[in-house]
This record gives C-alpha cells, sequence and structure tokens, in this order.
C-alpha cells in the first residue's frame, strides 16, 4: 500500500548510509590529489554536497513504480575519484528490480523498512537467496548477476545502496537482451527458442 514516509523512517535510512558508506568496497583507482574538481579555484563547500536526497523527506505519497533515487559521480561530481556512490529504492508492493548486473563495484544493500527476497548467481551459475527484513543488509559481489524483489502484496519496502565505485554501472539483463539491436535469431539459437518467441519479449519491453 501506498504510505507516507514518516521522519521516523527517514531517520535509520540516514543512519544507516554512514555505516554503509563506512564499510563499501573501494575499486576506483586511487587519484594523486585530495579530490577532483573541474577548477580548485572556484571551489567551496557547495560542490561537496548533494540535496537531491531531499525529495524524499517531504514525499506524501510512495512511488507507483519500482523508484531508484542515484548519488553517482554523475549526479553528484565531487564522488568523481573518491570510490564510493550511493542509492535509494524504493519497491512499492509486489515489485521487482529485475535481473542486473554492476560491472565496476560490489553492492552492500541495507533494508530500511519492509521485506525483500533477494539472490545472485556466481560464476559457476550457483544461486544464493536470502530473504531480508528491515535492519538486515545484504552484499551483492562485484559484476554477478542479482536482483531484489518485493513479495509482500500489501506493504512497500524500502532500501538504501552503496558501490564501491563513484560509477559503478548497471546493465538490465532484459534490456540489454531484448531492447538493444541484437538480432532475432541469434537471441533464438541463444535461448534454444524461436524467432517470434524473441520478437514478443521484445515487444513486451518495447
Amino acid at each position: 500500500m501506498a504510505s507516507r514516509i514518516s521522519t521516523m523512517k527517514l531517520l535509520p535510512l540516514v543512519l544507516s548510509s554512514f555505516v554503509i558508506v563506512q564499510i563499501a568496497l573501494a575499486g576506483d583507482p586511487d587519484i594523486l590529489s585530495d579530490f577532483l574538481v573541474p577548477n580548485q579555484n572556484n571551489v567551496d563547500g557547495s560542490f561537496f554536497t548533494y540535496t537531491g536526497m531531499r525529495v524524499l523527506v517531504n514525499q506524501s505519497t510512495f512511488p507507483a513504480n519500482f523508484t531508484i533515487l542515484k548519488a553517482s559521480m554523475v549526479e553528484f561530481p565531487a564522488l568523481n575519484g573518491q570510490s564510493v556512490s550511493y542509492a535509494v529504492l524504493q519497491y512499492p508492493a509486489s515489485s521487482l528490480n529485475p535481473p542486473h548486473t554492476h560491472p565496476r563495484a560490489a553492492e552492500l544493500l541495507f533494508l530500511v523498512d519492509g521485506s525483500l527476497e533477494v539472490g545472485f548467481i556466481d560464476t559457476t551459475n550457483k544461486l544464493f537467496t536470502q530473504s531480508l527484513q528491515a535492519g538486515d543488509m545484504f552484499i551483492f559481489p562485484k559484476g554477478l548477476v542479482h536482483y531484489q524483489y518485493n513479495a509482500d502484496p500489501n506493504n512497500p519496502a524500502i532500501a538504501i545502496s552503496s558501490f564501491g565505485s563513484a560509477n559503478a554501472g548497471t546493465v538490465s539483463l532484459p534490456k540489454t537482451l531484448f531492447a538493444t539491436n541484437i538480432d532475432d535469431t541469434i537471441l533464438a539459437k541463444s535461448l534454444k527458442t524461436d524467432v517470434s518467441t524473441i520478437q514478443a519479449l521484445k515487444a513486451g519491453l518495447a
């Protein structure tokens, strides 16, 4: 159900961010200066401040679809060279963050509210799954396919994730396979199906 995010719900969100940032696995190359800015002569404290998460404080209704609010070097340039980025993930009831990978970083997820079914697949094709409750943390190793699913039909979930890169990157498997220009015949042979099935899958993602 849609619900208002109260101040009490935001408090653990903020507090947990400090914990997650501290233990994120760094993966970006070291820099040879304190920080990276276009022009160090004009930098002040505002460069190191990101206000994009303020929308959560005054959010009166929960998003209708799965939503990610990111703070990577794209949104927050001060993160460039700092080997860390951050995201708030909002899962309406019965919503899914589809299988995907982050090629440049591990992901450390902290579940603030609700419940999630999560999993990842290692390079031997072994599936690791877990049911998470509020207060739990889960690590998705760097580059491995993983997902999160809010199986609760009535209640939303909120999680925050930290990444050991300022630009972890995201490769969505459904979009990569079926929303690009890979030839239908190649996909059909790879997935051992027919071209009409591939076209139906592409149409569903259009």
